[in-house]
């Protein structure tokens, strides 16, 4: 029983973790916990039991010491053994009297010598000061001190003796070392020694043979080449001439005013387009009136003529109001309103000189921009002749370092088409090896695919045999037999229990009294809109006499307000005035600056032809020789590229 202490403690410890972590009841944690443990004897599954049950019941007492524990000496401690160090406070504590020295020794040397040591020694050392205070604070002082610290010293002697043991064995331990393991020294194997080869005989080098030489058309332009240059060289000066007739002729195209020539062409066309709408115009109604009819008639819901009448009925509630307010001696505000419309209307005639105004100098503005614009583009015109001059400089140079650099690209490259000529044939062979193997595996793969087509075959066909059995026996007509009595009830023995003919002379009845219902509300929606009706008819008849009330009025004041327009006189502004002269003045400065301008574009055209001619026939010998060294390094590159892409 002693010596398997140490497997029972271990089996104990899962037991408890798995407590921990799982949230059950004890008691069916135990009764789950003795159906695992039936294969061991009763004395040992009633050991482990007891050992689980009594660190669940007093886990406050020895989470006291464990926590205490770990807080000092945590650093070089697991969390796994943490349940092993709760068991063996509690062994010591509880059940120490009736397990003994032995059987306890025998526990602490099963487990780790080492951890345990360090934890007993602990434990002990620190028993009678803050563990004991703390025991206290849960339990009875005295109690504590009977039962737990009194035979806990007791003990303490021996346990001091097994602490020195475990001391020993720690000690020899760590000066035991691990004797050297011999390495095998591989020696050579005794083999007779090959004799020299002969050297072979050398290989008779082929002689080539003598070579074409390269025909002189390859290194001589062709004249197609030739004529397309000058086609290009043509083009291009077109171009030039074009981008600075573009240049110095900017905002030509923008003319508004057209010529006479297009003004008769496009009346042509309009009266072509008319012809041909001409349709027959027997059955036509003629074209709509101009005249605007603000007397139509609108539909208006219901809605719409509710809140209409019920605002005429507010304005004859008012003006009713006003009349009386007259009669008892209040003032009439017409006056005062008579006042205000005219204060308004000189307001608006101010507001409407100061827009003039406004409009008037942003005119004047938009003179003076056009005409420091025109004097910028001048200036960047400038700029942008002596840029072009530079630039034919610096393309020059451009060809000359480009000749020079081809020189020595062509050196290069004949040194590379050397080397490549010897790599060819190693090439080829492993190509071909290469393509020896693909067409094995691929043989392989085919008669895999094949084995596996024949088997879904057959796994096909058997499945369509089980499925036309299944439809077979699904196919068979059951036999049913109805005997049911509408007049007789179910026989559950209830109170409101009835046959389904009696529910259906129910829900006739129910059915009846429901569509007298709805005949009656029908009755009584039909009522309503009568009355709605009439309703709404009074209240068209009440809007269409305001409507008529209120165009009269309206008549007679548009008839005041243009006697009224008719004898004022628009008096202009002096501003206003003199704006007007000084963006006269301002359209005619930029007239006369358009005019010098087109002269001076006129002059510089003929300059400019001059010199792109004169410019042309110089850059065309540079531009000629670059492209041609472009080809021929081209043509040269062009069988190491074939060869690159080969491999």
């Amino acid at each position: 029983m002693a010596s398997s202490y140490g497997s029972l403690v271990k089996e104990a410890a899962v037991l408890l973790d798995e407590f921990s972590t799982s949230r059950r009841c004890l008691d069916d944690f135990m009764e789950d916990a003795s159906k695992d443990l039936q294969h061991l004897d009763t004395q040992h599954k009633s050991f482990i039991l007891d050992v689980v049950s009594g660190c669940v019941e007093y886990k406050k007492l020895l989470d006291v010491v464990v926590k205490a524990f770990y807080g000092q000496k945590g650093k070089c401690l697991s969390r796994r053994d943490r349940s092993h160090f709760i068991i063996i406070c509690y062994l010591a504590t509880f059940v120490l009297d009736d397990l003994g020295l032995q059987s306890f020794s025998n526990i602490i040397k099963s487990l780790d010598i080492k951890k345990m040591h360090t934890f007993l020694s602990f434990f002990f050392t620190h028993l009678t000061t803050w563990i004991q205070e703390e025991w206290n604070n849960i339990y009875d002082a005295a109690y504590v001190e009977k039962h737990w610290i009194g035979p806990l010293l007791r003990w303490r002697p021996e346990i001091e003796i097994l602490l020195d043991q475990l001391a020993v064995i720690i000690s020899r331990g760590s000066q035991m070392k691990k004797a050297r393991i011999r390495t095998t020294e591989p020696q050579e194997f005794s083999l007779t020694k090959p004799a020299p080869r002969a050297l072979p005989m050398p290989e008779i080098i082929p002689q080539q043979q003598k070579h074409k030489p390269v025909p002189n058309s390859t290194y001589r332009a062709p004249k197609e080449m030739q004529m397309i240059e000058e086609i290009k060289q043509k083009n291009h000066q077109k171009t030039e001439e074009l981008l600075y007739e573009a240049n110095m002729k900017q905002f030509r195209c923008v003319n508004p005013h057209k010529s006479e020539k297009t003004k008769k062409v496009m009346s042509q066309i309009t009266k072509d387009l008319d012809s041909q709408l001409r349709f027959s115009s027997v059955h036509s109604s003629g074209p709509p009136s101009r005249i605007k009819n603000n007397s139509w008639h609108i539909k208006l819901n219901s809605a719409a003529i509710l809140r209409q009448g019920a605002l005429y009925d507010r304005q004859v509630e008012e003006e009713l109001q006003r009349m009386e307010r007259l009669v008892e001696g209040t003032r009439e505000p017409s006056s005062f309103l008579q006042w205000q419309k005219e204060m308004r209307e000189k307001d608006l005639q101010e507001e409407l000189a100061k827009v003039e105004r406004r409009r008037l100098e942003g005119r004047i503005s938009y003179e003076e921009a056009a005409m420091t614009r025109t004097r910028i583009m001048e200036r960047n015109q400038k700029a942008a002749q002596l840029k072009k001059e530079e630039t034919a400089q610096l393309m020059q140079r451009y060809a000359e370092r480009r000749l020079q650099e081809e020189k020595e690209l062509r050196d290069l490259v004949q040194q590379v088409a050397e080397g490549h000529k010897n790599s060819k044939t190693a090439k080829e062979k492993l190509q071909k090896f290469k393509q020896s193997i693909v067409r094995e595996v691929s043989e392989q793969s085919q008669e895999l695919l094949h084995q596996a087509l024949e088997e879904a075959q057959a796994a096909l066909s058997r499945k369509f045999e089980i499925i036309c059995e299944i439809r077979a026996i699904e196919s068979l007509p059951h036999v049913r037999v109805n005997s049911f009595d509408n007049t007789e009830t179910a026989g559950h023995k209830l109170l409101g229990e009835m046959s389904v003919a009696e529910l259906r002379e129910r829900l006739a009845l129910l059915k009846e009294a429901q569509q007298a219902e709805q005949q009656e509300k029908r009755e009584h929606i039909l009522e309503e809109k009568l009355n709605k009706k009439q309703l709404l008819l009074e209240q068209l008849d009440t809007i269409n006499l305001h409507r008529r009330a209120l165009s009269q009025a309206a008549a007679t004041r548009k008839e005041e307000k243009k006697a009224t327009l008719g004898l004022r006189q628009a008096t202009q502004d002096e501003k206003v005035l003199a704006l007007q002269k000084k963006l006269e003045e301002k359209q005619q400065e930029r007239q006369r600056l358009k005019q010098s301008e087109s002269n001076k574009v006129e002059t510089c055209e003929q300059a400019a032809a001059h010199t792109v001619r004169h410019t042309g026939t110089r850059n065309k010998k540079s531009w000629e020789e670059l492209e041609l060294s472009l080809e021929r390094h081209l043509q040269k590159e062009a069988p190491s590229v074939a060869s690159t892409l080969e491999t």
